[in-house]
């Protein structure tokens, strides 16, 4: 059982300070991140992936879930009302964590023998949820991305992730840097003028670069690619281009089906 003080409230420095981590520069300040939502919540705290700053959560939740709580120091019992000031959520929400940011390592004997992502300037949180789920779908360990593409703690990346951010790892890293950490790695790139998936010669371990949904790969990582790939468009298709999180899925699977199977 625990023992919660049901009299203790949010202080107004702590509600300042919770309500600071929805933007960059503070998650960036204090190294830490939200994790909102019964699912994700229990999922990060049953992972043991992520130290646990703090947790605010209705007194339900709380008694409901006291065997998840063992590890964490700081405990917040609220009404949902008062955590309606600090959700991010539409629907109602029970539970609120503060995460640490985890420091990546860069093992390249992990990443060597696998698929690896380079996202070019993704700015949509949505799409990187995506992709982090893709990987995580087809196991490929690591994704990279550039200084300009929005952030893997960012709340909205968190939530669309469902989960995957706890597996995925992340690393900003400028494209020349990673392959000078992974010399003479092939780099696939998807562009508009490429060679089709389906026929082309699929090789493992690889980097599979990712444009940017309204420009696509710039121009200084294109000279980089050693393979040009295309999503060749069917037969009476109209649509312009393709979503940078669908186009990502479509090659993973065909990464894994042809030389991972």
């Amino acid at each position: 059982m625990l023992n919660l003080n049901l009299d203790m409230k949010l202080s107004i420095n702590q509600l300042k300070y919770l309500k600071s981590l929805r933007e960059r520069k503070y998650r960036q300040k204090y190294h830490n991140f939200i994790v909102e939502g019964v699912k994700l919540a229990n999922e990060t705290l049953i992972s043991n992936a992520l130290d646990v700053e703090m947790v605010v959560a209705t007194s339900e939740w709380l008694s409901q879930n006291a065997n998840l709580l063992k590890a964490v120091d700081n405990i917040v019992p609220v009404t949902e009302s008062e955590l309606k000031k600090i959700s991010l959520l539409s629907t109602p929400n029970q539970v609120f964590l503060v995460a640490k940011q985890p420091n990546q390592l860069f093992e390249k004997n992990k990443i060597s023998p696998k698929l690896s992502l380079y996202l070019d300037d993704i700015r949509d949180p949505g799409n990187l949820g995506t992709i982090l789920r893709i990987a995580d779908w087809f196991g490929i360990p690591w994704v990279f991305c550039s200084p300009g593409s929005v952030e893997v703690f960012n709340p909205k990346v968190v939530q669309s992730s469902m989960g995957a951010f706890l597996r995925v790892k992340y690393m900003e890293i400028e494209f020349e840097d990673l392959l000078a950490r992974l010399p003479e790695t092939p780099v696939y790139g998807t562009v508009l003028d490429g060679s089709s998936i389906f026929s082309e010669q699929l090789l493992c371990p690889a980097i599979i670069a990712i444009g940017n949904e309204s420009n696509g790969l710039s121009s200084e990582i294109q000279l980089k690619l050693t393979h040009r790939i295309s999503i060749p468009r069917g037969q009476g298709g109209g649509a312009e281009s393709l979503n940078a999180g669908v186009a990502a899925g479509i090659v993973c699977s065909m990464f894994t089906n042809k030389v991972m199977s």
